[in-house]
């Protein structure tokens, strides 16, 4: 994970921005437009960084995340 996906998360909690909707289900702002905001659950997140990570990582071995995801594992700890 990039350093700068760790940095973005970790503003989105510092901020706010994670929202806890139901036992395994969040609402998280979007880090680059105040009018958006992203449903993510434990392992997953509606938005596009996600949905296209194996597109851009062709696999790798790397499990799909985005900042959205992680700011709900440091919203958690």
């Amino acid at each position: 994970m990039s350093a700068s996906t760790i940095r973005k998360a970790k503003k989105l909690v510092a901020d706010g921005n994670v929202v806890k909707i139901d036992d395994d289900l969040y609402q998280v702002k979007s880090s680059s437009d105040p009018t958006k905001s992203y449903m993510v659950t434990s392992d997953s997140c509606d938005c596009l960084g996600f949905k296209n990570f194996y597109k851009f990582h062709h696999g790798k071995g790397l499990k799909a995340n985005c900042s959205h995801l992680e700011a709900v594992r440091i919203f958690l700890k």
